[in-house]
C-alpha cells in the first residue's frame, strides 16, 4: 500500500511541476537549458526589463526554489521576477534536480545551482548582465543553496568549467536554512535532523552548512525570516548574523514578529508579507546601487 501511495505522490508532484513549468513559459522573457544532466534539461526562466538589450549589462538576481531539496518548482519566485524585471534587473528562476523527481540528494543540488551562477557567467554578453553583479536568492532550502554557492567550497559538477567562479556578488535569503550540524557550546540541530540530515544531503552535514564556512569578504547580504518559524529556528539566522557581522561583513536580518516559515511567499492570501519583505529587497538593491531609486513622490 506504501509503495502505491509513494507512487501516487510522485505523479502529483511531477504533474504539478509541468503546469508550473508551462505557467512559466507564458510570464518569462527567456527560457534557456543552463545545463545538460542525467538526461534531464535543466532550466531557467529569464525576466528582462522593458528595452532590455544586450549592451546594458543590467545587474541579475537568480532564485532558487524551496521544497527541502526534495520538492518545489521555480514558479515559487515568478512574481518576485516579474517586479525585479519591472525595476530594472535581469531576473531569472531556475530548476535544479531534486529527490522527489530525479532521486538525488542536496549535494547535488548544490552542484546544480552552481552550475546555474557559472551558465549565467559564462552568458552575460549575451543574457547582457554584468558578471560582476550577480545575486543569489531563494527560500528555504533554496535560501541554503543560495548561501552554500558564496560559502561552501567544492560539491561542483563534473562537466563544469570550475575556472568560472560560481560565486555570487551578493544574497538575498528568505527563511534559509543555514545551521545544519552543532555548534559547539552554542546550538544543537534537532535528535531527528541529526539522524536525517547526513541521507538528505548524502554528505556529512558540517559540510554543506553555511553557517561553518562563514569567512570574509563574503558578499552583501540580506535574511528575511518569520520570527515564529517552527521549520527552521530564528535563532539559527541570528547566530549567523553574529558570526557574518564578526568577520566583517555585511549582513542584515529582518525578523517579522509572529510570521512562519514560508510566510513572504506570493499568495492573494498573503499579499502584505509578500510586498514587506520584497520591498525592503528594492531598498537594499538601491543602496547596493544595483537598481536605480524609485521617482520622488513614489514610496514603496
Amino acid at each position: 500500500m506504501n509503495k502505491w501511495i509513494l507512487i501516487l505522490a510522485l505523479v502529483i508532484s511531477v504533474c504539478s511541476f509541468g503546469k508550473a513549468q508551462s505557467n512559466l513559459h507564458s510570464a518569462a522573457s527567456k527560457v534557456a537549458v543552463y545545463k545538460h544532466v542525467d538526461g534531464i534539461d535543466l532550466k531557467v526562466w529569464i525576466f528582462t526589463p522593458p528595452k532590455h538589450k544586450v549592451e546594458d549589462a543590467r545587474p541579475a538576481i537568480i532564485f532558487f526554489f524551496g521544497g527541502g531539496w526534495r520538492t518545489g518548482n521555480p514558479k515559487q519566485f515568478l512574481k518576485h521576477c516579474e517586479y525585479l524585471a519591472a525595476r530594472g534587473l535581469v531576473a531569472m528562476t531556475a530548476d535544479y534536480r531534486v529527490l522527489s523527481r530525479d532521486g538525488v540528494k542536496g549535494k547535488k543540488c548544490l552542484a546544480d545551482v552552481k552550475s546555474a551562477i557559472r551558465w549565467m557567467r559564462s552568458h552575460a554578453k549575451e543574457l547582457g548582465i554584468d558578471p560582476n553583479r550577480i545575486m543569489a536568492s531563494g527560500g528555504s532550502a533554496g535560501g541554503h543553496l543560495a548561501a552554500a554557492t558564496a560559502l561552501i567550497p567544492g560539491f561542483d559538477d563534473p562537466s563544469d568549467d570550475v575556472s568560472i567562479s560560481a560565486e555570487p556578488n551578493a544574497l538575498a535569503l528568505f527563511n534559509p536554512a543555514l545551521i545544519l550540524a552543532d555548534v559547539k557550546d552554542v546550538y544543537n540541530v534537532s535528535k531527528e535532523r541529526r539522524e536525517q540530515m547526513p541521507a538528505r544531503m548524502g554528505a556529512d552535514p558540517i559540510e554543506l552548512s553555511p553557517y561553518h564556512h562563514i569567512r570574509q569578504n563574503v558578499g552583501p547580504t540580506i535574511i528575511f525570516h518569520g520570527k515564529a518559524d517552527s521549520t527552521v529556528e530564528f535563532e539559527t539566522v541570528k547566530l549567523f548574523d553574529q558570526a557574518m557581522d564578526a568577520q566583517g561583513n555585511n549582513c542584515i536580518l529582518v525578523g517579522y514578529e509572529g510570521a512562519g516559515h514560508g510566510f513572504f511567499n506570493y499568495s492573494r492570501k498573503n499579499v502584505r508579507a509578500f510586498t514587506s519583505t520584497l520591498h525592503r529587497l528594492d531598498r537594499f538593491l538601491v543602496d547596493l546601487g544595483y537598481l536605480d531609486p524609485l521617482p520622488i513622490g513614489q514610496d514603496y
